[in-house]
């Protein structure tokens, strides 16, 4: 089983946005002296909801800053950037990591972020399938022309070429998060590992992989692979000595910076949208995700794994908002979680 950490960069109320980008750094490396397989790096644009805005970045300094641990975008926005320029950006990252490198992608939501890079509404509702399929070349091929709605160029060469890196054979690692039947078809169809959000349970995660399985089969793709995917689940993760004390620190903390958060988003064309009630949103993540004693964790990320088949755990570490509990927590979760994993 592979544990990772899924780093937002949240910035609670009360602290500046410095405080949350020192706190997601400092996390990341704790990460690594604890053990943990993987930092994942999400990405946001004009909200404290998280505050950094490149995840390619940020994973690019704290590869630079790690030996060990692998890095990854959870996840870098595909309709707001252009696939060939993140690509690039993917290849060379694998290149100088010795492969440490881990693409997340996924199609982001209808926000004003697609205003102000230009990108438009329309590369959210409808054009996320080309930018993908554009990506997935760019990754795997020599040379790449495109002719598609959005994009248009003549063929140009690959460099540097992903799949002539260290790894030998491949280039770096792309997982596609899916929240919806279409999305996850999109990623079955390319042979490509899911990322399975933190607000759904273990019975809908098995559903998804199902579907992702049958779509998988029906375009061809072999028993090899379809067995071979490498889903990542992303949770939270709290630990205490007493899963009450556990839960009372997220409690606490964590529906301040939702609420302040989410209701930040503004959306492109003024659509009426639904916030998630943020406490019962809390309590929803509580009973979902490892809170808890090392114990418990253990125990709720192994039945996680037997009910889904995932063996890969992307867990929000920083819901207490304060930077040496947030420290704690991760050096608890490789020292005392971990090793029951095993």
């Amino acid at each position: 089983m592979r544990v990772g950490s899924f780093v937002l960069a949240a910035q609670f109320p009360g602290q500046g946005e410095g405080e949350a980008l020192h706190r997601a750094v400092r996390s990341a490396e704790v990460a690594e002296e604890a053990g943990l397989d993987t930092v994942w790096l999400a990405e946001h644009h004009f909200v404290p909801y998280g505050t950094c805005p490149s995840a390619i970045t940020l994973a690019a300094l704290l590869l630079g800053r790690t030996r060990r641990i692998r890095v990854g975008t959870a996840v870098s926005v595909l309709p707001t950037v252009h696939p060939v320029a993140l690509g690039e950006q993917a290849a060379l990252l694998h290149h100088t990591s010795d492969g440490r490198f881990t693409l997340g992608v996924g199609r982001g939501g209808p926000w004003i972020d697609l205003e102000v890079f230009g990108a438009g509404l329309e590369a959210y509702e409808q054009g996320f399938p080309e930018s993908l399929e554009l990506l997935v070349r760019w990754l795997r091929e020599s040379s790449v022309a495109a002719d598609g709605e959005r994009f248009r160029f003549r063929e140009v060469s690959v460099v540097p070429r992903p799949s002539e890196a260290l790894t030998e054979g491949s280039g770096p690692e792309l997982v596609v998060a899916c929240t919806s039947p279409s999305s996850v078809r999109l990623a079955a169809e390319r042979g490509l590992s899911m990322l399975l959000g933190m607000h759904v349970g273990d019975e809908e995660k098995a559903e998804m992989i199902a579907l992702w399985r049958q779509h998988a089969r029906a375009c061809g793709r072999s028993p090899e692979e379809i067995l071979g995917a490498s889903h990542v689940s992303a949770g939270v993760c709290q630990i205490a000595d007493r899963r009450v004390d556990a839960a009372e620190t997220l409690m606490k903390a964590m529906p301040g910076w939702l609420k302040q958060g989410l209701e930040a988003h503004v959306t492109v064309d003024g659509r009426t949208r639904r916030m998630r009630d943020p406490l019962a949103y809390t309590e929803l993540l509580c009973g979902l995700h490892p809170v808890g004693t090392p114990r418990l964790c253990a125990d709720r990320l192994a039945a996680t794994s037997e009910r889904t088949g995932i063996s890969r755990f992307a867990l929000l570490v920083e819901g207490s908002g304060d930077l040496a509990a947030t420290e704690e927590n991760v050096r608890r979760l490789g020292a005392e979680v971990l090793p029951q994993l095993v």
